[in-house]
C-alpha cells in the first residue's frame, strides 16, 4: 500500500493537488482514499461533493474522508482529560474552563493520524492520499510520536510505580486526586498507536510531497520543511509548483511575475536537486470538481504514474568499519553552525532551529563514544569510536 503526504504552507493549493492525485489514481485502477487531516477541511469543496465523517464513494475506485478530529479526540483523550478536569476541579476552576484548558492546542490533529493508522491496518486501500495541515502543524504533529516514545520510554513508567506504591500518601499531601490505572492505559494505548503511525509513515511505501506556489518566502518555507521532516526520519520524494504562470504574451506586467517566478523556480530546482519538481500552471479557473481534477492531474504528472515511488537514500543510517561507525543523518540545506549536538546516556540531542530530536542509539552505539561530528554535504555524520562488543 502507498501512502502519500501533501504538505505546505497556507494557501499554496495542497488539497487541490492531493485531491487530483487521489482521482489519477482511483483511475488507473487503485483503490484510493483521500484523506484529510486539517481541521480546516477543503477536499468536500475540490471535489464538489457532500462528503460527511466516514469514507464517502466519490466514483468508483476513490472514497474521501474528512477526519472528525472532535470524536477521534473525544475517543482517544476522554479518559485522560477527564482526570485532568478532577484536578482542576480541587482547585476551584469552572467546570467550563477546566473542560476548555484540558484541550491541548494541536491535539486533534495529532489524533486525526490514529485515522490514518485504521485505515492503513486495515487491507481496504491500494493508496492513501493524505492532505495534511498546513507545514507548521504538520511538523509539530509528526514529531510528537517520538517525543512521546521517549517519556513513555524515560519517564512514564517510574512515575507509574511511584503513583501505584505511594498514591493514599501523594493524594493526602498534595490535596488532589492521583491518576487511576486506567488513566496510565489510556496514555500507552494512545503512545502504542501513534508509535505505529510514525513506523508507517517513515516506511519505504510512504512519502511526503511538498507543495509551494513560486515565491521566495514559500520557498523559504519549503526549504525549512525538507530540512525538518528528513530531521525525524520522513522522506520527502517529490516537490509541488503549484500555480506557475503560462509565458507571457507581451503583458509587461504579467512577464514581471513569469520571470519572477523563473528565478523562483530555478532556485527550487537548484535546492531539491534530485528529486521531482512537478509543475502546474496556473489555471484560468478554479479546478472544482471530478472533471476539472483529472485535467490538473494529467497536466501535472503527464503520462507518469502519480503514486510512483521515489527511492532516496535513508534519512538515517549507521555505517561500520575497524575503527568504530559513523551515525548519517540527512539534513539539507544546514550547516555546521545550524546544528547543535549533545550526548545524554544512551540518547544523541540533535537540535536544529527549533526543532529538536532526540535519537535512542542503538546498542552497539551506545556503549561507544563521540569521537566527533561534522556536516558534510546536508548530512550530519557523527563517529563512534570504542569497544562496541556485547557486555
Amino acid at each position: 500500500m502507498r501512502i502519500l503526504l501533501f504538505t505546505g504552507k497556507g494557501g499554496v493549493g495542497k488539497s487541490t493537488v492531493a485531491a487530483a492525485t487521489g482521482a489519477l489514481a482511483a483511475d488507473a485502477g487503485r483503490r484510493t482514499l483521500v484523506l484529510s487531516t486539517d481541521a480546516a477541511h477543503s477536499l468536500a469543496d475540490a471535489y464538489g461533493v457532500s462528503v460527511g465523517s466516514e469514507p464517502e464513494q466519490v466514483v468508483p475506485d476513490l472514497f474521501v474522508h474528512q477526519v472528525d478530529a472532535q470524536r477521534r479526540f473525544e475517543e482517544s483523550w476522554a479518559e485522560i482529560q477527564g482526570y485532568l478536569m478532577s484536578v482542576l476541579e480541587v482547585a476551584g476552576v469552572d467546570p467550563v474552563a477546566a473542560e476548555e484548558l484540558t484541550v491541548i492546542p494541536g491535539a486533534e490533529e495529532v489524533l486525526a493520524l490514529l485515522e490514518l493508522r485504521i485505515h492503513a491496518l486495515s487491507d481496504d486501500w491500494d493508496a492513501i492520499v493524505v492532505d495534511c495541515a498546513p507545514t507548521a502543524e504538520t511538523l509539530r504533529l509528526l514529531a510528537l510520536p517520538e517525543a512521546l516514545g521517549w517519556y513513555m520510554t524515560r519517564v512514564f513508567p517510574v512515575e507509574r510505580r511511584v503513583v501505584r506504591a505511594l498514591k493514599p500518601v501523594l493524594t493526602r499531601a498534595a490535596g488532589v486526586p492521583m491518576p487511576e490505572d486506567d488513566v496510565f492505559g489510556a496514555v500507552e494505548r494512545l503512545h502504542a498507536e501513534l508509535d505505529q503511525v510514525r513506523t508507517l509513515l517513515t516506511g519505504q511505501s510512504s512519502g511526503v510531497r511538498l507543495v509551494l506556489t513560486p515565491e521566495q518566502v514559500v520557498l523559504a518555507e519549503a526549504r525549512r520543511s525538507f530540512t525538518t521532516l528528513s530531521l525525524y526520519g520522513y522522506r520527502v520524494d517529490g516537490v509541488v509548483a503549484n500555480r506557475v504562470f503560462p509565458d507571457t504574451d507581451g503583458d509587461p506586467w504579467r512577464a514581471g511575475w513569469v520571470q519572477s517566478q523563473a528565478d523562483v523556480l530555478r532556485e527550487a530546482t537548484e535546492s531539491f536537486a534530485g528529486l521531482p519538481i512537478w509543475l502546474s500552471e496556473y489555471r484560468p479557473t478554479e479546478p472544482v470538481g471530478l472533471s476539472e481534477l483529472r485535467e490538473l492531474g494529467r497536466a501535472l504528472y503527464g503520462d507518469g504514474d502519480p503514486l510512483d515511488v521515489r527511492r532516496s537514500e535513508e534519512p538515517l543510517r549507521i555505517t561500520r568499519s575497524p575503527d568504530g561507525a559513523v551515525l548519517r543523518l540527512r539534513l539539507p540545506f544546514v550547516g555546521r553552525e545550524d546544528v547543535d549536538l549533545a550526548r545524554d546516556g544512551d540518547d544523541l540531542v540533535v537540535t536544529v532551529a527549533s526543532y529538536r530530536r532526540l535519537l535512542t542509539l542503538p546498542a552497539g552505539l551506545a556503549r561507544r563514544r563521540v569521537a566527533g561530528a561534522r556536516v558534510d554535504g546536508g548530512e550530519l555524520q557523527v563517529r563512534f569510536v570504542g569497544d562496541g562488543g556485547e557486555r
